[in-house]
């Protein structure tokens, strides 16, 4: 069974850098086809996408986030890393972590409140 897990600090002061891991078990990150995104959601508002890492190593990025969202891997240890530059308080929310494969489905792991506030 695929599984997903967020972590990374619950609480991130303004203008800081947001670092957040995605550890994945029961599937490789390189898998074919496998891609790997950062999506969150803001309370009381609907889902955002921010970017995602493919398979191959290629990224892609939501044009809101592009200039300060960086998606990273680490093969050997199974992780994807999201670096969120310049937070403010409207980065608040719950940041999930979703992938996996057309052939044997996405998950989604289980969230990680992140609180931006000085």
């Amino acid at each position: 069974q695929v599984q997903l897990q967020e972590s990374g600090p619950g609480l991130v002061k303004p203008s800081q850098m947001l670092s957040l891991t995605c550890t994945v078990s029961g599937s490789s990150i390189t898998a074919m086809y496998s891609f790997w995104n950062w999506v969150r959601q803001p309370a009381g508002k609907g889902l955002e996408w921010m970017g995602a890492i493919y398979f191959n190593g290629s990224t892609y990025y939501s044009p809101h986030f592009e200039s300060r969202t960086s998606v990273s891997r680490d093969t050997s240890k199974g992780q994807v890393t999201l670096k969120l530059n310049s937070v403010a308080p409207e980065d608040t929310a719950v940041y999930y972590c979703v992938g996996g494969t057309f052939a044997r489905g996405y998950f989604w792991g289980q969230g990680i409140q992140v609180t931006v506030s000085s």
